[in-house]
C-alpha cells in the first residue's frame, strides 16, 4: 500500500484503488504506530474512494526526524575521500566503510523538509552543491521498518570537504531534505535488485543520469537502524536515509533551475527543482 500525504489529508493507494483516509488518521499516527499495516488496512477498506490525488505533501510531521546513513556505498566512499583530501579527512571516510560503527547524522526536522514538486535549495555560500538520492526507511518507535520512501539529501560538498567538523553545515539547512512522493507501507524488504536512477534536468536537457541498485549498499538497512536506536528514542517513529550511490562528477554543481528526478519503481518519482 501506498499512503499520500496531501492538502486534503492522507489518501492511500492499492491494487488500483485510491482512497481518502478518515481526518483523524496522520502521519504521527501512521508512523507510531506498533502495527502500522493492520492499522492502514482497516482505515482503507473503510476510506472514501476518490478519483484523483490532491496535491501532495512531505510525509512528515512533528515529533518525527529525518536522520542520514553515510558512506554505505563504495562510490560514496571514493566521492567523499576525494572531496575532503586536501583538510587530511579522507582516511575517516575510507575506515569508516570498513568499521562496525556506520556514520549516523541528524538530517532534517520537519519543517526543513520539502514535498514532492516543492524546490529544494542550495547554499548561497557554497560553489559545489548535489542531490544525494537514497532509500529512506519509514520506522517505527520499537526500531521496525514499517515502509520505504525516497529521500534527496542535498549536500555542500565543498564545506564538508573543507573541514569534516562542518558536515552539519553542508547537510542541514533549509530546503536540504526532500521526501516522497508516497510512503510504501509494506513489512517486507525490498529485493536487493531494486533500482534507484536518478536524472538531473538543465534548460530542458538531461545534463546527468545515473543509476545503482540496492545489491550496492555495504550495510543491511536493519543494521542501519539497530545503529540509530542505540541509546536514541523516537516515539513518533523517524525516518533513515541509507546513503547514496549515485554522484555526480566532481565538476557538476547544481544550479538554480534545475529539475532533479529520483525514481525507484516499487515507490515512485520523487520530483524537485532547484530554488
Amino acid at each position: 500500500m501506498k499512503v499520500y500525504g496531501t492538502t486534503d489529508g492522507l489518501f492511500a493507494e492499492r491494487d488500483g484503488q485510491l482512497r481518502r483516509l478518515a481526518a483523524d488518521v496522520t502521519w504521527d499516527l501512521v508512523l507510531g504506530h506498533l502495527n502500522p499495516h493492520a492499522y492502514l488496512d482497516h482505515e482503507f477498506r473503510h476510506g472514501a474512494p476518490a478519483a484523483s490525488l490532491p496535491p501532495v505533501t512531505a510525509p512528515i510531521t512533528a515529533p518525527q526526524e529525518v536522520w542520514a546513513a553515510g558512506v554505505t556505498y563504495w562510490r560514496s566512499r571514493d566521492a567523499r575521500m576525494e572531496e575532503s583530501k586536501d583538510a587530511g579527512g579522507g582516511d575517516f571516510y575510507a575506515r569508516v566503510y570498513d568499521a562496525a560503527r556506520p556514520e549516523l547524522f541528524f538530517k532534517s526536522t520537519p519543517h526543513r523538509v520539502v514535498a514532492h514538486g516543492e524546490p529544494i535549495r542550495i547554499r548561497a555560500d557554497s560553489k559545489w552543491n548535489v542531490p544525494e538520492p537514497e532509500l529512506t526507511l519509514a520506522i517505527n518507535p520499537t526500531g521496525h521498518i514499517v515502509g520505504y520512501t525516497i529521500g534527496n539529501d542535498v549536500s555542500s560538498r565543498d564545506i564538508e570537504g573543507e573541514n569534516p567538523l562542518y558536515l552539519p553545515q553542508a547537510k542541514v539547512y533549509v530546503g536540504s531534505c526532500a521526501l516522497g512522493p508516497a510512503v510504501l507501507m509494506t513489512p517486507r524488504p525490498l529485493p536487493s535488485d531494486t533500482a534507484i536512477v536518478m536524472k538531473i534536468s538543465r534548460g530542458g536537457q538531461v545534463v546527468f543520469e545515473g543509476s545503482t541498485t540496492l545489491a550496492q549498499l555495504r550495510r543491511r538497512p536493519e543494521e542501519l537502524v539497530e545503529w540509530l536506536f542505540r541509546e536514541n528514542e523516537f516515539p513518533g517513529g523517524c525516518y533513515l536515509m541509507t546513503g547514496t550511490g549515485i554522484i555526480p562528477p566532481d565538476d557538476f554543481s547544481l544550479r538554480s533551475g534545475d529539475v532533479v528526478a529520483i525514481e525507484i519503481p516499487p515507490i515512485g518519482t520523487l520530483v524537485n527543482p532547484v530554488a
